[in-house]
């Protein structure tokens, strides 16, 4: 049939003449795996099939950086990664092979890096104050009565630090200064510090009191600090991207590579704690002539992204979440959730877990920014002589309830501008729930505060304008978003630990289960509204890889002998079991022992021991990173390595994980085949062609072994499928087949590409068809819940014609065919219409 259809103009797809990527592949660049090193990599990329390398941040990140995130200099190529040459080479390579680039940017925020002049604009403001051509970059209070920045970084007290000699008056030539010569500096072990012009010679007490900074002792941190950041991260300082020059700095280089045609496309990080993502978009979208961009943005539940923001869609985990809960069996929910209620003695449902976590977080380690939010209010109403009596102490209770009671990422009501009936509802829905929690005294202060960030005129007339009343709609949503994150996907999901597999991000354990109505619903939905959206199933912040869960997942179909098993083997092991470990956190070591495990066994002592750790402190009920218990850690991690290496445990939990491969084996190949085939641009975490048994960051960050991988894919290929293939074998065939067909056809990455569910006589199984101009070209079905798919007798409507098995080369007619007929060897199946 042709694939050339009817054009279908769409305002979320890239503008004419711009590059529509088909199938991208992520890779993590650091100082082991650079430009240079991608060089090597783009032939089996190639190969592989997919049509977009996509690269981690390039630009100048802090010293010592594995991830690129915290980026230092905008004007300048990481040198680590091989600087601007290196990165011409590997976008040369890129484009040479027929392949495009995508690249991650980062607009929110810059790192405070030590040594602080490796960022060269914060060393400028804190030098210079507002004489810095960098002054308005940062959320900073250069006030000559004011404390500046606050540096949160001694060991110790400052008057201690003094009384100890540790602080010191120096002069260097400072690295990205040299031109002004030796200038005077405050050192502080690895710390290099600014000093302000004509305080030099100043006593070193008299000289702190006049710097645009304030050194601090690292625990004033989360009471004090006054300045935006990413999240907790003191390291990460927000810039104000929003002003049109700081946006014109910030982008330079990119936009230039993109005028050069060695960038194609971006990827937005974090948009969420931009003031305005809508306008941030906008510039953007003028900026690169409208290419393919996409944010990195969470969806909670039903929520849509914004159809005013000029992008191609998300990065994609509203794609994971229903994925993932398309191979959650649902008769398995109760059972296990009773299983951690057994193990963890908790009652508390995932909402009133969450609303603890959240609670905490706004009282420790976000309590400065929600202080400094309801000191903007209490201003605002300190100053208007009808609202003045609503205290700070009022308000301050009533902005951390409000806060913690927002069930998304963030609203969007624009400063100046009637809110949407979506935004106005979701925050009045919050002000709802908050009431419940509040007097009557405060309850009349929600009610303003509510009018306030709404952009309502309330108090007195004509003030709604003010520019502190404009500054807390802005911060009361910033806030929102590092709340949401810091208290759900970093604390809730290690408390609520029912089935990790839901614990991810972009999903929750309130949505566990996508049914295949909501999942056809939710495509023809993407169909029309953004049909060039991201597609993901494992990224660099995953909490944890797609076979992992696809392991966890499985345990859904076999509830009863999973229960059985625990029960087993905690009686086995009570003496080693240390009578403090928390409930919640024993049941996520049983299910991350049996998520990662391989056929080799269990994952490594090293790396369960790192995971553990990470994720005790983060669920931070008894170790946290600031306080940690390490007895009780060491005692946890004791009882893991018992589970692991005890002779009869291991034997027991192999036993297991042979029981499931099957349903295991259809989770992972299914949903390989619909990150693949549904609607949108499927992004391929490197490494993820074959299975890994990859944790949280940095776990999933480790290298990847493209040579070896190079060395599998060639045999496939020239060998064919083995008739006894390994589960890696199988995904890289299923991988690669599918990608070069994307390739064949990257028509089915374009607004004209619809989608069409398609009959079936089990709810174990999901078949749907792609669509050219309402007819059917590529048709895909995966069995799910294998292990309780007992009848062999359940047929597929397949369209009408000849379809030729894109994974086996069968050739199949349409109409009613048996399910086993269509997926042959694999439990999946994607069909392409012969001519």
């Amino acid at each position: 049939m042709s694939t050339t259809p009817l054009p279908r103009s769409h305002s979320h797809t890239p503008a004419s003449g711009k590059h529509q990527p088909v199938t991208t592949y992520r890779l993590q660049l650091t100082p082991d795996f650079n430009f240079d090193d991608v060089c090597t990599v783009v032939p089996y990329l190639k190969k592989l099939g997919v049509t977009d390398v996509f690269f981690s941040p390039i630009l100048q990140a802090a010293p010592g950086s594995l991830h690129g995130y915290d980026v230092v200099d905008h004007d300048k190529i990481s040198v680590d990664l091989g600087g601007l040459s290196g990165f011409e080479r590997a976008s040369a390579a890129i484009h040479d092979a027929g392949m495009h680039l995508v690249v991650d940017v980062v607009p929110n925020h810059m790192a405070v890096p030590t040594p602080l002049y490796h960022n060269r604009a914060m060393w400028s403001v804190l030098r210079d104050g507002d004489q810095s051509p960098y002054a308005h970059w940062f959320d900073i209070d250069l006030a000559e009565d004011g404390d500046g920045l606050l540096l949160p970084v001694l060991g110790q007290r400052i008057g201690r630090v003094l009384a100890a000699g540790e602080l010191t008056l120096d002069t260097m030539v400072v690295p990205g200064f040299e031109g002004e010569g030796p200038m005077p500096i405050l050192r502080y072990f690895d710390h290099v510090f600014p000093v302000r012009s004509g305080t030099e010679s100043l006593p070193l007490v008299d000289l702190l009191k006049r710097q645009f900074y304030r050194l601090a002792y690292w625990r004033v941190a989360n009471e004090e600090l006054n300045y935006r950041r990413f999240f907790d991260i003191d390291t990460l300082a927000a810039i104000r991207v929003e002003r049109e020059d700081v946006f014109r700095a910030s982008h330079a280089l990119i936009l230039e590579l993109m005028d050069r045609g060695l960038i194609d496309s971006l990827r937005i990080d974090h948009p969420d704690g931009l003031a305005d993502p809508r306008e941030y978009f906008r510039h953007l979208h003028h900026a690169t002539g409208g290419a393919w961009i996409v944010a990195e943005k969470i969806l909670e539940g039903d929520e849509q992204l914004p159809d005013d923001w000029p992008c191609s869609g998300t990065t994609g985990y509203d794609a994971l979440s229903r994925i993932q809960g398309l191979f959650t069996e649902p008769a398995g929910i109760g059972p296990l959730t009773q299983l951690y209620g057994e193990i963890s003695g908790s009652t508390d449902s995932v909402a009133t877990t969450e609303l603890a976590a959240k609670r905490q977080i706004v009282s420790t380690s976000l309590y400065a920014e929600i202080h400094r939010l309801g000191s903007i209010i209490a201003d605002v109403c300190h100053s208007d002589v009808r609202l003045r009596d609503h205290t700070f102490r009022r308000i301050l209770e009533v902005v951390s309830e409000l806060v913690v009671h927002m069930p998304r990422y963030r609203a969007y009501v624009i400063p100046g501008e009637r809110p949407s009936s979506e935004d106005e509802s979701i925050i009045r829905s919050a002000a709802q729930h908050a009431r419940l929690h509040l007097d009557e005294d405060s309850q009349e202060t929600l009610d303003i505060v509510v009018d306030l960030l709404l952009g309502n005129e309330i108090g007195s007339a004509g003030r709604t304008l003010e520019v502190p009343r404009l500054e807390a709609i802005v911060r009361f949503q910033q806030v929102c978003g590092a709340v949401m994150a810091k208290g759900v996907e970093d604390t809730t999901f290690y408390r609520y630990t029912a089935l990790l597999s839901a614990n991810e991000v972009g999903g929750s354990p309130h949505h566990m289960v996508t049914s295949l109505d909501d999942f056809h619903n939710w495509q023809s939905y993407m169909h029309h509204a953004w049909p060039v959206s991201g597609v993901v199933t494992s990224t660099h912040d995953t909490k944890r890889g797609e076979d992992v869960r696809a392991h966890i997942s499985a345990l859904t179909q076999f509830p009863t002998e999973w229960t059985e098993l625990v029960h087993q083997l905690r009686t086995l092991l009570k003496d080693q079991r240390p009578a403090e470990l928390h409930g919640q956190f024993e049941n996520l070591i049983w299910q991350t022992i049996i998520g990662t495990w391989t056929a080799d066994g269990p994952i490594s002592p090293e790396r369960l021991e790192a995971y553990l750790l990470k994720a005790a402190r983060e669920q931070k009920l008894w170790t946290t990173w600031t306080e940690q218990d390490s007895t009780g850690e060491q005692a946890m991690i004791d009882y893991a390595m018992a589970i692991i290496q005890n002779p009869e445990s291991l034997e027991a939990l192999a036993e297991f994980w042979e029981k499931i491969q099957p349903a295991v084996r259809a989770n992972i190949l299914g949903m390989c085949v619909l990150h693949l085939t549904i609607v949108g641009v499927p992004d391929i975490y490197q490494g993820a062609e074959v299975t890994q048994n990859s944790l949280v960051d940095p776990d999933n960050r480790r290298p990847v072994d493209f040579t070896s991988l190079l060395t599998q894919l060639s045999e496939l290929d020239t060998l064919g499928l083995p008739s006894n293939p390994n589960i890696d074998e199988e995904k890289l065939w299923v991988t690669s087949r599918l990608a070069r067909m994307r390739r064949d056809y990257p028509v089915i990455a374009s607004a004209n590409t619809g989608y069409r569910a398609l009959p079936v006589s089990t709810g174990h199984a999901i078949a749907f068809a792609r669509t050219i101009d309402e007819k059917p070209f590529v048709t895909t079905l995966a069995t799910r819940s294998l292990g309780l798919l007992h009848n062999s007798d359940h047929t597929v409507v397949l369209p009408d014609g000849q379809w030729e098995n894109v994974l086996t080369g069968d050739e199949i007619a349409g109409g009613i065919q048996s399910l086993v007929d269509v997926t042959g060897r694999f439990p999946v199946a994607v069909l392409v219409k012969k001519a």
